[in-house]
């Protein structure tokens, strides 16, 4: 894997399109090892995320067409080493996209599923990101444990867990004696959920959902917690429950704060100039002390003029001197 090609994204699109489904990969032990290390990279890299866990979820039987991507990952590794997460200490709060302005410092998350994403159990995969002003701090991707009815019940179980995340970190800066000056938000795009959130709406749909993901509802009604609508292209967490083109993937990547470090200066610090240190084009400079200081003067040329004759002059020179040898 030294000499491998890096790849633009950590999956393809079709994962169940993928060679070798069927054969199982001779050392499992191996492929468990390169899994298992991969997800000590999720703490600081959140575009693997999804990938790592896709691939963790095969290591109690694993195929080649498991190890084909695991290898893949490892390829996408390579070409992005120089990425990582970028803190910022001003925050501009420039990347939320709402008509309303934002405080100095507020506390806000995305929430998002897929509905039976899972081939072989039919479970969805949830997923949540929170932000503190514009820096990422935690994220997840995680398969739900039960199988859903409909998108609006993975959707409504993914924002009681994204809820149970943000009254933590709540409780986390409270003890550290950080206020939050305005209510934390929550952002999903099924409009059906974030109605369940405020109104006990379609009973008939939602009475076989579990006692636990109406806790997202209770925080609502204590007003500790503010739910949002947010358009489906607006939705950070995409990365986090599917498959992604090289397009999406990226910008939803540079979304999250992945990126490059910046280029570091070639002049290194730059400062006014003094009047020492600016030094005339005239000549070289000699170096003189005035006043107990080193200074520059510059040292005066000594131009050499040159005497030059037409051809008219030296004719006219050479006849007066044929006259007078006459």
């Amino acid at each position: 894997m030294d000499e491998c090609s890096p790849m633009p994204t950590p999956l393809p699109l079709q994962l169940h399109k993928v060679p070798h489904q069927e054969e199982l990969f001779a050392n499992p032990t191996y492929f468990r090892s390169l899994a298992g290390k991969l997800q000590y990279l999720t703490l600081t890299r959140p575009d693997l995320q999804f990938s790592v866990n896709f691939v963790c979820q095969k290591m109690h039987q694993p195929t080649v067409s498991d190890y084909n991507l695991l290898k893949r990952i490892l390829r996408y590794v390579k070409g992005t080493l120089s990425m990582g997460i970028h803190f910022s200490k001003h925050s501009d709060f420039q990347l939320r996209v709402y008509t309303e302005k934002d405080p100095a410092f507020s506390l806000r998350a995305y929430s998002d599923s897929d509905w039976g994403g899972c081939k072989d159990t039919r479970r969805s995969t949830g997923g949540y990101c929170t932000f503190l002003g514009t820096n990422l701090i935690s994220w997840s991707s995680k398969k739900q444990p039960t199988v859903s009815r409909s998108s609006t019940e993975a959707e409504y179980r993914s924002l009681s867990e994204t809820a149970q995340e943000m009254t933590w970190i709540c409780h986390l800066l409270r003890e550290l004696g950080i206020p939050l000056p305005v209510t934390p938000e929550l952002y999903g795009d099924n409009l059906s959920s974030v109605y369940l959130t405020a109104n006990p709406a379609f009973h008939a749909r939602s009475k076989h959902f579990e006692f636990d993901y109406h806790y997202v509802r209770e925080r609502v009604a204590l007003g500790s917690l503010v739910v949002k609508h947010i358009p489906a292209h607006q939705q950070i967490v995409d990365i986090f429950t599917k498959s992604l083109p090289y397009e999406a993937f990226c910008n939803l990547r540079f979304k999250l704060g992945v990126d490059l470090p910046p280029t570091p200066r070639l002049r290194g610090s730059t400062r006014p100039l003094l009047q020492n240190d600016i030094t005339p084009a005239s000549g070289p400079a000699t170096e003189t002390k005035v006043l107990g200081q080193n200074t520059l003067k510059p040292k005066p040329f000594k131009f050499k003029t040159e005497t030059t004759t037409s051809s008219s002059q030296r004719s006219s020179s050479m006849f007066l001197q044929k006259r007078q040898r006459k």
